[in-house]
């Protein structure tokens, strides 16, 4: 090692004093700790496994460009490469490298030295980071990691892929390997490793995790306690996306959706309508039969297997919501009525729900236009211009609703008739029908980076009290609500017009 390399790598080894005065960013505490703890294992090759999950939006990314800036000039003498895995190449792998190259031209003593190789390496000196996709069909055989293994977003890495391509790039090295991510399930790689670093940690008192929830992140940095709050209140405290990302609680990967608390939740107070109210806006939403219509149009005959699916209806008020755009700027659906059919024509259907539709001026319908009731929800457009939206179902679009109809229950949006105990009206079997089907909706999230939520009742469903086969047509009815945040809506005052914004920023489904 050179002098002037000796005297660089004592004039850096505070890495306050680099983020500060090489890169002009002081680290926060809680993030300087993290950097500490790795950059100590790095150069006195200790090997240590990592776990770093910090609340979104809270200085992950951020601090791995540091941390892989302050490696690459520390160690620039020697020959040492750094090997950043992220899950997809496009845009996480590429906005990885965007912050890297930031953080290089801001650094005072490398922003002349670094240059880019092959469009996927960083190099100063002799020391270079290299980026890869860790997705399931990228070929990142044969890299090595000779002095920190990266593993961004590690929840979503699938664990075969990390135990067969990637956790070998570290093993003859025994290069330093840190597992950067937000919690999820339990059956994640990242949860996995969070359970291993624990365990050594409590063997030999070396601190190896870095968890952090949004108020330990609010108590050091105040204004983040303001994009936190956003989110509860159009998500709620509890809905899984803000449990996982914001306050590091790891979910069930499967289980029963609509949970005794979340039903609880869902009940309100007001009782359902038979007719519309002045003044107030209303919403059709329309589940439609198809299970058993392969090949029949609109003027078409009977199911064929009429018990197996219906079409279900429901009404809902909606109050639109605050025009500040900070909080309660969504609107709130109020359950008011419902209707089921069995085994009726599309024709039928059409007429009567065009008569409804009219009946109750509805200011939107929402239908399921999968398959076949493509054609339904065609002359429905066709009669209401202007009115109708069109949802097709598919595993993607179909885990979108369910977040975000779980965003409007656990943020208290959406609330269901109450019915006097003992009611034997329709409107009372409807709404007990309602509850049995959620309290029967089954779960599994998927592995992967676009959280696919897979849910419903699952086929075969029987009521162990009854023996009678449970459907989903109402429950499905029910959360195209979600559909409705799309939408802009008026109220009844003239010429007030407050936009809808979409509960998950996560999620682009398109506008109304």
């Amino acid at each position: 090692m050179t002098n002037l390399e000796e005297l660089l790598k004592k004039l850096l080894r505070d890495i306050v004093l680099f983020g500060r005065y090489a890169s002009g960013l002081k680290l926060h505490r809680y993030q300087e700790e993290a950097a500490r703890a790795i950059v100590n294992s790095v150069l006195h090759h200790k090997g240590l496994s990592f776990v770093v999950i910090f609340p979104r939006q809270s200085g992950k990314n951020e601090l791995q460009a540091q941390v892989q800036a302050y490696l690459l000039t520390l160690l620039s003498g020697e020959r040492n490469e750094i090997v950043q895995i992220s899950p997809t190449w496009k845009p996480q792998t590429e906005n990885a490298m965007r912050r890297l190259e930031e953080v290089l031209s801001a650094n005072l003593i490398v922003r002349d030295r670094w240059e880019k190789r092959f469009g996927h390496i960083y190099q100063v000196g002799r020391a270079r980071v290299v980026f890869l996709s860790g997705s399931p069909t990228a070929n990142i055989v044969g890299a090595t990691a000779s002095a920190l293994l990266s593993v961004d977003e590690a929840q979503d890495i699938q664990i075969d892929k990390f135990d067969k391509e990637i956790a070998p790039m570290a093993a003859s090295t025994n290069a330093t390997t840190v597992f950067w991510g937000t919690a999820w399930t339990s059956r994640t790689l990242l949860a996995r490793e969070l359970r291993a670093a624990k365990a050594a940690e409590a063997r030999d008192g070396v601190r190896r995790v870095f968890h952090l929830s949004a108020d330990q992140v609010i108590a050091e940095v105040p204004a983040y306690g303001r994009h936190v709050q956003q989110q509860i209140e159009r998500l709620g405290r509890n809905h899984p996306l803000v449990r996982t990302q914001y306050y590091g609680e790891e979910i069930d990967a499967e289980g029963g959706l609509f949970t005794p608390e979340r039903q609880g939740l869902m009940q309100g107070v007001h009782p359902p309508q038979a007719r519309p109210r002045a003044g107030e806006t209303y919403a059709l939403l329309l589940d439609v039969a198809g299970a058993d219509e392969a090949g029949q149009d609109l003027a078409g005959g009977k199911l064929a297997n009429p018990g197996r699916d219906a079409t279900a209806l429901t009404i809902v008020a909606v109050t639109p919501g605050r025009a500040d755009g900070v909080s309660g700027s969504l609107p709130t659906y109020r359950v008011v009525h419902r209707r089921l059919w069995v085994g009726v024509s599309h024709t039928a259907l059409f007429s009567q729900i065009r008569a409804l539709a009219e009946t109750w001026q509805a200011a939107r319908l929402v239908v399921d236009a999968t398959g076949v009731g493509a054609g339904l929800a065609a002359f429905l457009d066709k009669a209401l211009p202007g009115r109708v939206r069109a949802f097709i179902f598919s595993a993607k679009t179909k885990s979108e609703l369910g977040w975000g109809f779980l965003a409007a229950i656990d943020s208290g949006r959406f609330r269901d008739y109450a019915c006097p105990e003992g009611d034997p009206g329709e409107q009372a079997r409807l709404a007990a029908l309602f509850c049995r089907e959620a309290s029967f909706c089954q779960y599994t999230v998927l592995p992967g980076p676009d959280k696919r939520l897979k849910w419903g009742v699952p086929d075969g469903t029987r009521d162990p009290a009854s023996g009678e086969l449970v459907h989903d047509d109402l429950l499905i009815s029910a959360s195209l609500c979600a559909v409705l945040d799309e939408a802009t809506w008026q109220t009844h005052l003239p010429g007030l017009i407050i936009p809808g914004r979409d509960p998950m920023q996560e999620i682009d489904r398109g506008k109304w």
